[in-house]
């Protein structure tokens, strides 16, 4: 039983018209990241945070999954529980395309929880609230349920179990740059794991990979995905 493990990152999205992680000037949608991607930013000023997470959930609802985020959804359906996805992704567009095996580690667009009592919310339940939106619970406010610099990401000890445990690690849209996630690669690796990358330009980390597939996420996975199906049995 072939156990295959994907990642994906910001160059799969990219190709659904979500704008990238950081532009060259180092702003975050024009915003300076520490002002709306840090737990600082938020105590300082949650209405700006809130507002530009607004926006990048409106965004989200405007584009579809591509051909890359589909072939993911082939593989799922091919191999079953022996299948598992990791994104860094928040915009949710992996289960949108219906892939159900998903650990979103750095959150999730869709959702927001309250500071005090943790209880969970779905962001178009509040969307039109105040811009500060506040817990029917406990009245104490809101905050997207987004992890931000210095934040630990979601799943991480059931992601290192998984890394351990795979035959093939799929790396999609990633530039091997960001940490922990840079670093997956290199424990499915040193476990035994096939390595293969995919993504527009060479990673970073490119010297821990076993095959390297350079161009569109679109293009080129579900050429990718035909033949790991085609080799490989459930």
């Amino acid at each position: 039983m072939t156990k295959i493990l994907a990642l994906t990152g910001a160059g799969i999205s990219a190709e659904s018209g979500i704008r990238t992680f950081r532009d060259s000037n180092g702003l975050w949608e024009d915003h300076r990241v520490e002002d709306v991607a840090s737990p600082e930013g938020f105590r300082k000023d949650p209405s700006t945070v809130w507002e530009f997470y607004k926006q990048r959930y409106a965004q989200s609802l405007g584009v579809d999954p591509n051909s890359a985020h589909l072939a993911l959804v082939k593989l799922e359906e091919h191999f079953g529980d022996s299948f598992h996805l990791i994104t860094q992704n928040v915009d949710g567009l992996h289960f949108r395309a219906g892939s159900q095996r998903v650990y979103e580690m750095h959150g999730r667009l869709q959702s927001c929880f309250c500071i005090s009592c943790r209880t969970h919310y779905k962001v178009q339940d509040i969307i039109m609230e105040s811009e500060v939106p506040r817990c029917k619970k406990c009245g104490d406010i809101l905050r997207p349920d987004i992890v931000w610099f210095g934040e630990i990401p979601y799943y991480l000890y059931e992601i290192e179990d998984l890394l351990k445990n795979t035959d093939i690690f799929l790396i999609v849209g990633t530039s091997g740059v960001v940490y922990p996630a840079a670093g997956f690669v290199m424990t499915a690796k040193l476990f035994g794991a096939y390595t293969i990358g995919v993504n527009l330009e060479k990673p970073d980390n490119l010297g821990f990979f076993d095959e390297f597939h350079q161009g569109k996420c679109g293009d080129i996975l579900p050429k990718v995905v035909g033949k790991l199906i085609d080799t490989y049995e459930h």
